[in-house]
């Protein structure tokens, strides 16, 4: 079923109306969808080089109201859904544990893991969940969503169809040592 998918996403990248469906379907995986925003953005921008920085900000914007979608769900879902049974095993010191180190750690999370090939509706659910500042999310979102698109489209518009086969094998490791370093960047800040 998810390769079908995958190859429905590919079909749909040659079409006109391909950067519409570009936006709904990084909406959609920053809340819902299974299959990151990736499958379009790679063929569309190899298709055209010169609008992959265009692509890669459809993404971006596509993805950031997908998590303030993804956040919603976590944020209203999670009070009538998960609430109920923490309350009934008495988890909710454990909740507010978790939610007061989401508040303490929730930009590196977000940023971390906005950058890296880990399905992104993890952490715009659990941003609602915890409650974590909408406004800092969607600035942290647009950030690290931002950074991931723009990275891969610059990669493919100077190099093309080697870049595809870099990207495929290597993303998440470019992606996850950029983080890596940003995190410690701030570290450094905090305790400079």
């Amino acid at each position: 079923m998810l390769r079908r998918l995958y190859d429905r996403m590919l079909t749909l990248s040659t079409r006109p109306s391909a950067p519409l469906w570009l936006f709904f379907v990084a909406m959609a995986e920053a809340s819902v969808f299974p299959l990151p925003p990736d499958v379009l953005l790679i063929p569309m921008a190899l298709a055209a080089p010169r609008r992959a920085l265009l692509f890669a900000l459809i993404a971006t914007l596509g993805s950031v109201l997908g998590g303030a979608i993804g956040y919603g769900i976590g944020y209203a879902l999670f009070a009538k859904l998960a609430q109920p049974i923490i309350h009934f095993y008495h988890y909710e010191a454990a909740f507010a544990a978790f939610q007061h180190k989401f508040a303490e750690y929730g930009a590196a999370i977000i940023l971390i893991k906005g950058l890296t090939p880990i399905p992104y509706k993890i952490v715009t659910i659990a941003a609602g969940a915890a409650k974590f500042n909408f406004w800092a999310f969607m600035g942290l979102s647009f950030l690290t969503r931002g950074a991931r698109f723009l990275l891969e489209a610059i990669l493919l518009r100077l190099f093309g169809e080697p870049a595809r086969d870099f990207i495929d094998k290597r993303l998440g490791l470019i992606t996850s040592l950029f983080a890596v370093l940003l995190v410690a960047g701030f570290l450094v800040l905090k305790f400079a």
